[in-house]
């Protein structure tokens, strides 16, 4: 176990900064936990948990003070409907939070610093087909990421490197590739692809159907959260300075994903697509060279192990709330 650091993670609250925590505190860390709320679904498990503004300058030089370093996931964000609906909200909370917590942190002597960044940040026009070319590091320019949230998580990557060289900051970056998993949002808007077809799953009875946005071709790869924790562990360890790709690299179409969690749920259920919704690029796969080179590791919980796991836990909450019917109960018991 590597010696006891004082870390802060912003965005504590959330869904991937919440078992981030969990995973460094027992690894021995302390840390101080940062967000605007509190852990929705667990306690927070870390030393400290202050509720701060870090769209405020002070509230970031409060969070930053007297750790070694900050894992910064703090970010107003959602899934696709949200993103496309508030380009503006999104760009504007998102870079004040990234940039004053990249001052706060050069001026409190942080050792290292952690931005957790997207695989949104790739151009449009590789991510046209739907037997897409796994998208290397390199890709990233010319530039032409997602319009909005795309477009901050690229500046920021910039303003990471310009912080390393100009002022010496030890800043590591990683693009998240649909990080997924238990203890995060499955309704409301802010729920990403995996949780929102495993809520849908739930609530439906067997032999019934689900809406899947778009057509349901459109494909993607998912990561596990318990493998996204060890990766960005393992990166903040390493001396790899530049933006790095962490994901899986099965490529699978919406439609498949959505078999996978019928499976897990014991359901045979039918599709109904919306291709009104919102479903983002055609395809988006990540190329882990760079990956397996630097760490000497990539992910490994199988898709379908880790969406058993989330589709598990959605169903207990849902249960919990009495929103599961009773032949539904049945059949996902049987």
């Amino acid at each position: 176990m590597t010696a006891t650091k004082r870390v802060l993670i912003t965005g504590a609250g959330g869904f991937i900064g919440h078992h981030l925590a969990r995973y460094l505190v027992a690894q021995g860390h302390w840390v101080r936990g940062a967000d605007l709320k509190l852990p929705e679904f667990e306690e927070t498990p870390g030393q400290e948990f202050e509720l701060l503004d870090l769209r405020r300058a002070d509230d970031c030089a409060r969070a930053a003070r007297g750790v070694d370093e900050v894992y910064n996931l703090a970010a107003n964000m959602g899934g696709i409907g949200f993103i496309e609906a508030n380009r503006a909200l999104i760009m504007h909370d998102n870079v004040l939070i990234n940039i004053q917590m990249l001052e706060a942190a050069r001026l409190a002597g942080v050792k290292r610093f952690l931005f957790t960044s997207s695989a949104c940040v790739y151009p449009q026009r590789l991510q046209q087909s739907t037997d897409v070319t796994p998208l290397r590091e390199e890709d990233a320019y010319p530039a032409d990421p997602e319009d909005g949230y795309g477009w901050e998580k690229l500046f920021t990557e910039r303003q990471c490197r310009h912080y390393r060289e100009d002022y010496g900051l030890d800043t590591r970056v990683v693009r998240f590739h649909n990080i997924y998993g238990p203890l995060g949002s499955y309704e409301g808007g802010r729920e990403k692809s995996p949780a929102a077809i495993c809520r849908k799953v739930a609530l439906a009875e067997d032999g019934g159907e689900i809406e899947v946005w778009g057509d349901g071709n459109q494909t993607r790869s998912y990561c596990y959260i318990d493998d996204c924790v060890e990766g960005i562990d393992r990166l903040m360890r390493s001396d790899h300075h530049d933006p790095i790709n962490l994901g899986t690299d099965r490529l699978i179409p919406v439609n498949e994903l959505v078999d996978i969690v019928s499976a897990a749920a014991g359901k045979t259920l039918r599709k109904r697509y919306d291709l009104a919704k919102p479903q983002g690029v055609r395809g988006r796969n990540s190329d882990n060279a760079h990956l397996r080179a630097v760490l000497g590791w990539e992910p490994r919980v199988p898709l379908e192990e880790g969406m058993a796991r989330t589709y598990r836990w959605i169903e207990g909450q849902l249960r919990a709330q009495g929103r599961i019917a009773a032949r539904a109960r049945d059949a996902a018991v049987a």
